[in-house]
Protein backbone atom coordinates (compact mmCIF):
# COMPACT_ATOMS: atom_id res chain seq x y z
CA UNK A 1 0.00 0.00 0.00
CA UNK A 2 1.35 3.27 -0.71
CA UNK A 3 1.84 5.36 1.42
CA UNK A 4 0.22 8.63 2.19
CA UNK A 5 1.95 12.18 1.96
CA UNK A 6 2.19 14.03 4.86
CA UNK A 7 1.97 17.79 4.78
CA UNK A 8 2.82 20.37 7.69
CA UNK A 9 0.95 23.61 7.34
CA UNK A 10 1.74 26.65 9.46
CA UNK A 11 -0.69 28.97 10.32
CA UNK A 12 -2.67 25.75 8.88
CA UNK A 13 -6.29 26.37 11.30
CA UNK A 14 -8.02 29.55 9.74
CA UNK A 15 -7.62 31.63 6.64
CA UNK A 16 -5.44 30.99 3.88
CA UNK A 17 -3.72 28.06 5.73
CA UNK A 18 -7.12 26.31 6.93
CA UNK A 19 -8.08 26.46 3.09
CA UNK A 20 -4.69 24.81 2.25
CA UNK A 21 -4.99 22.24 4.66
CA UNK A 22 -8.34 21.35 3.55
CA UNK A 23 -7.33 20.93 -0.05
CA UNK A 24 -4.58 18.80 0.50
CA UNK A 25 -6.69 16.71 2.69
CA UNK A 26 -8.91 16.19 -0.70
CA UNK A 27 -5.82 15.13 -2.39
CA UNK A 28 -5.32 12.60 0.18
CA UNK A 29 -2.97 14.16 2.68
CA UNK A 30 -2.53 13.41 5.93
CA UNK A 31 -2.44 17.38 7.40
CA UNK A 32 -0.07 18.73 10.60
CA UNK A 33 -1.93 21.64 11.39
CA UNK A 34 0.52 24.23 13.26
CA UNK A 35 -0.95 27.29 15.14
CA UNK A 36 -0.31 29.96 17.20
CA UNK A 37 -3.05 30.76 19.44
CA UNK A 38 -6.27 29.62 18.07
CA UNK A 39 -6.42 26.08 18.89
CA UNK A 40 -10.03 26.01 18.40
CA UNK A 41 -10.20 26.88 14.91
CA UNK A 42 -7.30 24.81 14.14
CA UNK A 43 -9.44 21.64 15.66
CA UNK A 44 -12.16 22.44 13.73
CA UNK A 45 -9.69 22.57 10.44
CA UNK A 46 -8.95 19.06 11.99
CA UNK A 47 -12.34 17.55 12.25
CA UNK A 48 -12.71 18.90 8.48
CA UNK A 49 -9.54 17.14 7.38
CA UNK A 50 -10.88 14.36 8.48
CA UNK A 51 -14.15 14.35 7.66
CA UNK A 52 -12.33 13.98 3.94
CA UNK A 53 -11.28 10.78 5.23
CA UNK A 54 -7.47 11.91 6.20
CA UNK A 55 -5.25 12.41 9.43
CA UNK A 56 -5.29 15.81 10.76
CA UNK A 57 -3.15 16.54 14.23
CA UNK A 58 -2.35 20.14 15.84
CA UNK A 59 0.52 21.43 17.01
CA UNK A 60 0.96 25.31 19.03
CA UNK A 61 3.80 27.06 18.24
CA UNK A 62 4.76 30.53 17.28
CA UNK A 63 6.83 30.22 14.05
CA UNK A 64 9.64 32.91 14.85
CA UNK A 65 10.47 31.19 17.75
CA UNK A 66 13.15 28.76 16.63
CA UNK A 67 13.13 25.74 19.73
CA UNK A 68 9.49 26.19 19.65
CA UNK A 69 9.80 25.11 16.12
CA UNK A 70 11.78 22.49 16.93
CA UNK A 71 9.56 20.69 18.97
CA UNK A 72 7.10 21.07 16.28
CA UNK A 73 8.98 19.18 14.06
CA UNK A 74 10.18 16.51 16.69
CA UNK A 75 6.33 16.08 17.38
CA UNK A 76 5.25 15.98 14.03
CA UNK A 77 7.64 13.16 13.10
CA UNK A 78 7.25 11.12 16.12
CA UNK A 79 3.18 11.21 15.54
CA UNK A 80 3.59 10.74 11.39
CA UNK A 81 6.85 9.23 10.82
CA UNK A 82 7.66 11.79 8.05
CA UNK A 83 6.79 15.04 6.47
CA UNK A 84 7.47 15.35 2.67
CA UNK A 85 5.35 18.80 2.04
CA UNK A 86 6.06 21.86 4.14
CA UNK A 87 3.76 24.60 3.78
CA UNK A 88 5.00 28.11 5.20
CA UNK A 89 1.50 30.20 5.14
CA UNK A 90 1.68 31.92 8.78
CA UNK A 91 2.03 35.49 8.42
CA UNK A 92 1.20 38.67 10.46
CA UNK A 93 0.98 41.94 8.70
CA UNK A 94 2.67 45.22 9.97
CA UNK A 95 0.86 48.96 10.80
CA UNK A 96 1.11 50.89 8.31
CA UNK A 97 3.72 53.51 9.56
CA UNK A 98 6.26 55.21 7.16
CA UNK A 99 10.05 54.10 7.17
CA UNK A 100 11.12 57.20 9.73
CA UNK A 101 7.77 56.47 11.94
CA UNK A 102 8.54 52.16 12.22
CA UNK A 103 9.58 50.44 15.38
CA UNK A 104 12.82 48.39 14.88
CA UNK A 105 11.25 46.04 17.04
CA UNK A 106 8.28 45.60 14.24
CA UNK A 107 11.11 44.59 11.54
CA UNK A 108 11.78 42.11 13.40
CA UNK A 109 8.91 40.42 14.66
CA UNK A 110 7.36 40.56 11.07
CA UNK A 111 11.13 39.37 9.38
CA UNK A 112 11.02 36.31 12.40
CA UNK A 113 7.39 35.54 11.53
CA UNK A 114 7.86 35.28 7.70
CA UNK A 115 11.17 34.20 6.46
CA UNK A 116 13.34 33.26 9.84
CA UNK A 117 10.18 31.26 10.25
CA UNK A 118 10.40 29.67 6.82
CA UNK A 119 14.06 29.20 7.32
CA UNK A 120 14.03 27.16 10.83
CA UNK A 121 11.26 24.93 9.29
CA UNK A 122 12.97 24.24 6.21
CA UNK A 123 16.03 23.47 8.13
CA UNK A 124 14.40 21.32 10.50
CA UNK A 125 11.76 19.12 7.40
CA UNK A 126 13.75 18.67 4.55
CA UNK A 127 16.09 16.24 6.18
CA UNK A 128 12.92 14.35 6.10
CA UNK A 129 12.05 14.78 2.72
CA UNK A 130 15.24 14.23 1.23
CA UNK A 131 14.15 10.40 2.15
CA UNK A 132 11.02 10.88 0.24
CA UNK A 133 10.20 9.69 -3.20
CA UNK A 134 9.25 13.45 -3.60
CA UNK A 135 9.17 16.99 -1.20
CA UNK A 136 7.84 19.71 -1.50
CA UNK A 137 8.18 22.90 0.11
CA UNK A 138 5.90 25.82 -0.38
CA UNK A 139 6.31 29.66 1.19
CA UNK A 140 2.99 31.85 0.80
CA UNK A 141 4.16 35.80 -0.17
CA UNK A 142 2.66 38.31 -1.26
CA UNK A 143 2.26 40.39 -4.40
CA UNK A 144 3.29 43.09 -2.10
CA UNK A 145 6.97 41.64 -3.05
CA UNK A 146 5.85 43.33 -6.45
CA UNK A 147 4.45 46.36 -5.74
CA UNK A 148 6.43 47.38 -2.40
CA UNK A 149 3.71 49.87 -0.96
CA UNK A 150 4.51 52.79 1.41
CA UNK A 151 3.72 52.20 4.70
CA UNK A 152 4.43 48.56 5.03
CA UNK A 153 8.21 48.37 5.14
CA UNK A 154 8.16 45.19 7.60
CA UNK A 155 5.80 43.15 5.70
CA UNK A 156 7.98 43.93 2.21
CA UNK A 157 10.99 43.49 3.52
CA UNK A 158 10.35 40.08 5.04
CA UNK A 159 8.08 38.65 2.19
CA UNK A 160 10.98 39.36 0.14
CA UNK A 161 13.43 37.81 2.64
CA UNK A 162 11.47 34.45 2.10
CA UNK A 163 11.19 34.67 -1.44
CA UNK A 164 14.70 34.94 -1.52
CA UNK A 165 15.29 31.98 1.03
CA UNK A 166 12.69 29.89 -1.57
CA UNK A 167 15.11 31.14 -4.43
CA UNK A 168 17.81 30.00 -2.60
CA UNK A 169 16.62 26.49 -1.34
CA UNK A 170 15.41 25.29 -4.63
CA UNK A 171 18.75 25.22 -5.88
CA UNK A 172 20.50 23.50 -2.93
CA UNK A 173 17.65 20.81 -2.90
CA UNK A 174 17.07 20.19 -6.45
CA UNK A 175 19.64 17.68 -6.53
CA UNK A 176 17.69 15.85 -3.68
CA UNK A 177 14.43 15.87 -5.67
CA UNK A 178 12.47 18.49 -3.79
CA UNK A 179 10.61 20.86 -5.49
CA UNK A 180 10.43 24.23 -3.98
CA UNK A 181 7.97 27.10 -4.92
CA UNK A 182 6.40 30.89 -3.88
CA UNK A 183 2.66 31.56 -4.11
CA UNK A 184 2.22 34.79 -3.59
CA UNK A 185 -2.01 36.12 -3.41
CA UNK A 186 -3.09 39.82 -3.69
CA UNK A 187 -5.73 40.80 -1.19
CA UNK A 188 -7.42 37.71 0.11
CA UNK A 189 -10.53 37.56 1.92
CA UNK A 190 -9.30 36.88 5.06
CA UNK A 191 -9.36 38.08 8.54
CA UNK A 192 -5.35 39.96 7.39
CA UNK A 193 -7.14 41.05 4.31
CA UNK A 194 -10.52 42.33 5.48
CA UNK A 195 -8.27 44.78 7.76
CA UNK A 196 -6.15 45.90 4.91
CA UNK A 197 -9.48 46.69 2.83
CA UNK A 198 -11.02 48.74 5.37
CA UNK A 199 -7.90 50.58 6.65
CA UNK A 200 -6.35 51.39 2.69
CA UNK A 201 -9.33 50.42 0.27
CA UNK A 202 -12.56 51.91 2.00
CA UNK A 203 -14.02 48.81 2.29
CA UNK A 204 -15.55 49.45 5.12
CA UNK A 205 -16.59 45.98 7.40
CA UNK A 206 -17.60 44.14 4.27
CA UNK A 207 -14.61 43.45 1.93
CA UNK A 208 -17.16 42.39 -0.69
CA UNK A 209 -17.98 46.21 -1.27
CA UNK A 210 -14.84 46.65 -3.04
CA UNK A 211 -15.43 43.41 -5.42
CA UNK A 212 -15.96 46.15 -8.36
CA UNK A 213 -12.80 46.92 -8.25
CA UNK A 214 -11.10 44.17 -8.00
CA UNK A 215 -9.99 41.25 -11.42
CA UNK A 216 -12.88 39.07 -12.54
CA UNK A 217 -15.30 40.94 -10.28
CA UNK A 218 -14.92 39.32 -7.05
CA UNK A 219 -11.74 39.16 -4.03
CA UNK A 220 -10.00 36.66 -4.02
CA UNK A 221 -11.18 33.99 -1.51
CA UNK A 222 -8.79 31.62 0.52
CA UNK A 223 -9.76 28.34 -1.58
CA UNK A 224 -8.30 30.05 -4.94
CA UNK A 225 -4.89 30.55 -3.18
CA UNK A 226 -5.11 26.74 -1.84
CA UNK A 227 -5.88 25.20 -5.33
CA UNK A 228 -2.97 26.74 -6.97
CA UNK A 229 -1.30 25.30 -3.97
CA UNK A 230 -2.81 21.82 -4.79
CA UNK A 231 -1.62 21.75 -8.03
CA UNK A 232 2.37 22.97 -7.46
CA UNK A 233 2.32 20.02 -4.89
CA UNK A 234 0.95 17.50 -7.22
CA UNK A 235 2.18 15.26 -9.69
CA UNK A 236 0.55 17.76 -12.90
CA UNK A 237 3.57 20.31 -11.30
CA UNK A 238 6.30 17.43 -11.45
CA UNK A 239 8.23 19.42 -13.32
CA UNK A 240 7.64 22.88 -11.62
CA UNK A 241 10.86 24.33 -9.36
CA UNK A 242 12.28 27.67 -8.17
CA UNK A 243 8.75 29.57 -9.43
CA UNK A 244 6.88 32.38 -7.89
CA UNK A 245 2.94 32.03 -8.95
CA UNK A 246 0.84 35.03 -8.60
CA UNK A 247 -2.73 34.36 -7.33
CA UNK A 248 -3.59 38.44 -7.84
CA UNK A 249 -5.94 38.57 -10.89
CA UNK A 250 -2.96 39.71 -12.55
CA UNK A 251 -3.54 43.40 -10.81
CA UNK A 252 0.22 43.57 -10.34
Amino acid sequence: MTEPRVALVTGGGRGIGAAISLALAGDGFDVAINYRRDEESARQTAQLVEALGRRAEVYAASVDDYEADRRMVDAVLADFGYVDTLVHSAGIASRGQSVVDTDPAEIERVWRTHAFGGFALAQMVVPSMRTRPRGDVVFISSAATKAMGGYSAPYNMAKAAMEALARTLAKEELAHGIHVNIVAPGLVDTEMGRRLAKAVMGAGDDIHSIAGRMPFGHVCSPEEVADVVAWVVSDAARYVNNQCIGVDGGAY
